[in-house]
């Protein structure tokens, strides 16, 4: 994102985050960015998932209160959605978030010969992800600054 549209983004997240909390949902990210026109996309999160009604819910809520506060200047396409089963985890809040769960890593560099690792997140203090990778039991300690992406694994149940 260029700068503006992250300013924008940000605006937008200042602004709706307290409503999406107070209806029970966590803003999981808001990207704002040119897509056949402008598309601001809000991507919610809950335990146990997101639905397509409590999209529509949000939405309509959202949608009236960036009318009235009238933050972005150019038209757009509101989009409220779920970050899917295999969501990037992009920030140290989703790692924070997700503790426990198992996640597929892409490294920027080898760590110990290896450029992707599946484990399961351990925790996440000062900039280190922790992770237990799953086959072997290994512990990783793995600078943010390493990774390159990341994204949560379905596990079997």
């Amino acid at each position: 994102m260029h700068l503006q549209e992250k300013l924008i983004a940000e605006k937008v997240k200042e602004l709706v985050e307290p409503v999406i909390k107070s209806m029970g949902y966590r803003l999981f990210d808001v990207e704002f960015r040119p897509e056949r026109g402008w598309v601001l996309r809000v991507i919610l999160d809950k335990e146990g998932g997101i639905t397509i009604g409590d999209c529509e819910e949000v939405s309509k809520r959202i949608s009236a209160l960036l009318d009235v506060e009238d933050i972005i200047p150019v038209s757009y396409m509101l989009e409220v959605s779920s970050p899917g089963l295999t969501r990037e985890l992009t920030k140290a809040s989703h790692f924070e978030f997700f503790q426990g769960r198992l996640v597929r890593l892409v490294l920027k560099q080898a760590l110990e010969g290896k450029r992707e690792l599946k484990g399961f997140i351990e925790g996440f203090r000062e900039n280190i992800l922790h992770l237990k990778e799953k086959d072997t039991g290994k512990e990783y300690h793995i600078p943010f600054s390493f990774i390159a992406r990341a994204n949560l694994e379905p596990e079997k149940w």
